[in-house]
């Protein structure tokens, strides 16, 4: 089952690399531009948040790791954006590989502030990471059309 997980994750890479290539086309004031409509949020800031998500639920609550967040005002550019990502990567195949042989074992995981905590599978947080980091991918690419450009298929199956 973990090899259909990495074929999984290499086709969500493969969305994120266009989403990526799109973003580096963007005028760079462009790139961390608030949007009104979108809550004063940024392409860059959402982008930021989604790799977060991967480390906060995968890393912290999946493997017990302390690593710090990525920030919005660390990321400058697509170019360290896309090491960010690396990072997200190697991070997703120690998550694949620790938990290779139990993706549908229910296990108790800590939660932050919650006061107890809670049982769920690895397949549960890996799943809330691809579908959060594609929620946030709609959501940029709509920020990009309200400030002028025309948005790529960035679909697992493009057209």
């Amino acid at each position: 089952m973990a090899d259909v997980f990495a074929q999984q994750y290499a086709l969500v890479a493969s969305a994120r690399s266009v989403l990526l290539d799109y973003c580096a086309t963007l005028a760079p004031e462009h790139f961390a531009a608030p949007v009104a409509a979108m809550n004063n949020g940024s392409i860059r800031d959402l982008l930021v948040h989604g790799a977060g998500c991967y480390c906060h639920w995968l890393g912290q609550v999946g493997l017990g790791q302390t690593a710090t967040l990525p920030q919005p005002e660390m990321v400058s550019d697509v170019a360290t954006l896309r090491a960010v990502f690396a990072g997200v990567d190697a991070l997703v195949a120690d998550f694949r590989q620790h938990y290779a042989a139990e993706w549908l074992t229910p296990r108790l995981f800590v939660l932050p502030r919650q006061p107890q905590p809670h049982e769920l599978t690895p397949l549960q947080l890996y799943t809330h990471t691809v579908t959060h980091e594609f929620h946030h991918k709609g959501q940029v690419l709509s920020m990009s059309r309200l400030l002028g450009y025309v948005p790529v298929d960035t679909d697992i199956i493009r057209t």
